[in-house]
């Protein structure tokens, strides 16, 4: 029966990632099915402009409030790639976390702005998983994620592709 963990009321910071309480688990601990909701993240200018300045990134509707106010947003918004990152980040810190393996790649697309004041948390599940054909010891996991903001809207849409180990 596929299991569902959540971080609870755990609050991640730029400062302070949450640690989880559960380790790492292998390709066989885990199911299709099994759905995990993780910590929260906090927006603040200041990230929208760390990451601004670490991307390159300068977009005025980033990281200028008057250029930002005037646009069809009406206030700065952070990058779309941020909200990947943190969505990335995010799924490290949950309870449903794999050993170190390779990431093979994200589908993304961004549906709704990140605004400064947005606690986001990431929802993700497994939605199939096989024995990899070219690397024997080793697990394909596709992983559907949904950012959501505090209001319950869905700001990005993904697919993470995973290979993990599977026990030794």
């Amino acid at each position: 029966m596929p299991t569902t963990y959540t971080s609870g009321d755990a609050v991640s910071t730029m400062d302070e990632p949450v640690v989880p309480r559960r380790g790492f688990c292998y390709f066989e601990d885990a199911q299709v099915g099994d759905t995990c909701w993780t910590p929260a993240f906090q927006v603040t200018g200041e990230v929208i402009d760390t990451y601004a300045r670490v991307s390159g990134d300068h977009n005025p509707v980033h990281v200028d409030e008057e250029y930002a106010a005037a646009s069809h947003f009406g206030a700065r918004v952070g990058h779309g790639l941020l909200g990947l990152a943190l969505a990335d980040g995010l799924k490290s810190q949950s309870e449903l976390r794999f050993h170190p393996g390779y990431s093979l790649g994200w589908s993304t697309r961004f549906v709704a702005p990140i605004v400064i004041g947005d606690t986001l948390r990431l929802k993700f599940w497994i939605e199939s998983m096989r024995a990899s054909s070219s690397r024997p010891g080793w697990g394909i996991v596709i992983l559907p994620c949904e950012l959501v903001n505090q209001d319950e809207v869905i700001v990005m849409t993904a697919e993470h592709q995973l290979m993990v180990p599977r026990r030794p």
